[in-house]
């Protein structure tokens, strides 16, 4: 039994007894810079928080998801100083970390140059290399407005103390507590106050532990997120446990541009954007929309095989029937503004789901037709922000893969999990391998709807079904759909990027809006379980997905032109047509370049347009009655049969393999 003096504690699953006063960081002899910080009782804490009597103390390491969060927070304090250094009427706003980095929000008179980002981030080297200890203090409300009075967006925080904004914001709430907390940065040798900020923290002991960081960009960023407020100066950087992870990074941000889809989608003329039609609004070129139906038909006809029905409905409603799925209640701003058609409101429809409702509802059912699995390729509109936008990742109008499923209670654990079979095999049908899914589920906010009952059966459905693919299961709480519980599935492509696609929600509150029923075999009537699923999430997004996985070379099943006839002269152009018709009679998209270009310009031309196969002939190949091989990576095969090139083609096309 502990005395006074001493304290119990669980240190790492293992019983210690420890002096009273005792610091995490002494508990855990924490070096103080591969483990920075502690996670006590569940809550991250720095390395000096006392540790009291029955407490669990583990170590948080440095290049752990906690630690690198704690340390891009620590950084984005080092970088605000730096700014107020160097810009002394700069004001704070908030300076979180996010993935892969951190930020910090200010308030000046003119926006920030890169020669200013220079400046900075020679200062923050400065002050990292003066190693400043971080250290915390409560404050009351009065005292925090008293230090703070210069900062009017942190005073805001301030007022805000204890609210969900406030969390989000980072404005030193103490979780649970209801505290104000400020952190001091002090000089190393004479204890002197630098530089301070409302934070909640926990931060590094010292900013000599920030081991490598690199400015990256500024831009212009609204107060706390909304139009209405005033629109601040943002700074963007990464930080990172080591130098060579940071270069590993910025390596493949490098990658990541050469990538970029919507360079790739106008080198290889796929789509665009016209000013005259609008922001997030795309046209499919005819080598994108080759792309696109090729992507479409192959689903459908994993759909068909799967036994999905296909069905078709309006792209506008009257706003009744969004105001019976819930969707003007709950997803309003996210819709685009009403028209008024005789007399009467009508939306853009946001989603599938409620005319699929109406299908199901349109004639009586059995629960010898269950499970009914509805499918469409549905074009929907959403009114994303124009700072959202992005090429045709985030778009105001695309086309969904939807599919609902209505079932029995009894059937939907089995469906959940063939459902996700098949949502799995289908996304490894088009080259994606590495997954993890995410399990998103409500928290206490009021905008999730029905019982308490009805949601722990559809998450439990869910939980089980994830876990049965035997894949990593994160929990994602608060991040269900207002409805019901989901199962994002999380791709990374192939240079290790996580790509949010298919979700699989369980709704048990839509069939009770909609008051759809099924006749039971005892002859009750009873409720259906309804589950939304989109596999590609939009075929819009999804081809930039692909587009970026496999940086613009698609496989050639996938390919707008597989083949392309490259002639060594004019007189053996009738020898290539000819094996392009024996191509196109196997369902082979080919051209044949009959231009006036030099040879070589031709094989430059078609690499840059990344297709998979050139067939080259000259009078040997012609008198041979045969071609030579090109590959896009640039190998050569010469003297083929005309027979065993296309047998080739056709066969590495229909294998659906990447070359």
């Amino acid at each position: 039994m502990s005395t006074v003096s001493e304290l119990r504690i669980d240190l790492d699953g293992s019983d210690r007894v420890v002096p009273a006063g005792t610091t995490a960081g002494q508990a855990l002899e924490a070096d103080g810079r591969t483990v920075i910080a502690a996670r006590v009782d569940g809550e991250l804490r720095d390395l000096e928080y006392a540790v009291r009597d029955g407490e669990r103390v583990e170590p948080v390491a440095i290049g752990s998801v906690d630690g690198r969060a704690i340390m891009r927070h620590s950084a984005a304090h080092v970088m605000a100083q730096a700014v107020q250094d160097l810009f002394p009427e700069a004001k704070l706003g908030i300076g979180p970390p996010v993935e892969n980095g951190f930020y910090y929000d200010f308030d000046v008179a003119e926006p920030f140059t890169p020669e200013d980002l220079k400046r900075v981030e020679k200062r923050m080297r400065e002050i990292v290399k003066q190693g400043q200890r971080f250290a915390r203090r409560p404050v009351s409300d009065d005292d925090a407005r008293a230090e703070l009075a210069g900062e009017p967006y942190k005073l805001e925080l301030i007022g805000l103390k204890g609210s969900a904004a406030a969390a989000d914001d980072g404005a030193g709430v103490e979780v649970g507590g209801g505290e104000l907390t400020i952190y001091d940065n002090l000089d190393a040798k004479s204890g002197e106050l630098c530089w301070k900020d409302l934070c909640r923290g926990p931060h590094l002991p010292s900013t000599r532990v920030i081991p490598a960081f690199k400015l990256m960009r500024s831009g212009g960023a609204y107060w706390r997120g909304s139009e209405k407020n005033p629109q601040l100066q943002r700074i963007y950087g990464t930080a990172w446990e080591s130098r060579e992870r940071q270069d590993e990074y910025l390596k493949m941000l490098e990658e990541a541009e050469k990538r970029d889809h919507r360079k790739l989608g106008a080198e290889l003329d796929l789509f665009s954007f016209p000013d005259e039609i609008g922001s997030g609004l795309a046209v499919f070129h005819p080598k994108g929309g080759v792309i696109r139906r090729v992507m479409e038909d192959y689903s459908r006809r994993r759909h068909e095989e799967e036994g999905y029905e296909f069905v078709n409905t309006p792209h506008i409603s009257k706003g009744h029937l969004f105001q019976t799925s819930g969707h003007l209640q709950n997803y309003k701003e996210d819709m685009f503004p009403a028209m008024e058609v005789d007399g009467a409101e009508y939306y853009l429809k946001p989603m599938n789901c409620p005319m699929h409702n109406l299908v199901y509802r349109a004639r009586g059912r059995s629960y010898r037709e269950l499970p009914l699995r509805l499918f469409e390729f549905g074009s929907v509109y959403r009114f994303e922000k124009s700072g959202v936008v992005h090429g045709l990742t985030r778009v105001r109008g695309m086309t969904q893969d939807d599919a609902h499923i209505y079932c029995t209670e009894e059937e939907m654990g089995d469906e959940i999990k063939r459902l996700l079979d098949f949502v799995l095999g289908l996304l490894r049908d088009y080259g994606l391998s590495e997954f993890y899914l995410e399990l998103s589920t409500r928290d206490d906010s009021p905008k999730f709807i029905g019982t308490d009952e009805m949601w722990e059966t559809a998450t439990g459905a869910l939980r089980e079904a994830a876990e049965a693919t035997g894949l990593d299961l994160v929990p994602d709480p608060g991040g269900a759909a207002f409805y019901g519980p989901k199962i994002s599935v999380q791709a990374r492509d192939a240079i290790g990027r996580t790509w949010q696609l298919s979700t699989i929600q369980v709704d048990p509150n839509q069939p009770e809006r909609f008051g759809l029923e099924y006749q039971a075999a005892d002859g009750t009537r009873k409720r259906p379980m309804m589950l939304h699923r989109a596999l590609f999430g939009s075929i819009e997004r999804f081809m930039a997905v692909l587009i970026e996985h496999y940086a613009g070379a698609m496989p050639p099943w996938l390919s707008p032109v597989q083949v392309v006839g490259i002639p060594i002269g004019d007189a053996h152009v009738p020898h290539l047509e000819r094996v392009a018709a024996l191509l196109r009679a196997r369902g082979i998209r080919v051209e044949v370049d009959a231009s006036a270009d030099r040879m070589q310009k031709k094989i430059r031309n078609a690499q840059k347009q990344k297709i998979p196969f050139m067939l080259l002939a000259g009078d040997e190949d012609v008198a041979k009655d045969a071609v030579s091989f090109r590959y896009r990576s640039g190998e050569q095969k010469n003297g083929v049969s005309l027979e065993d090139a296309v047998e080739e083609i056709v066969k590495t096309v229909e294998a659906r393999v990447q070359i």
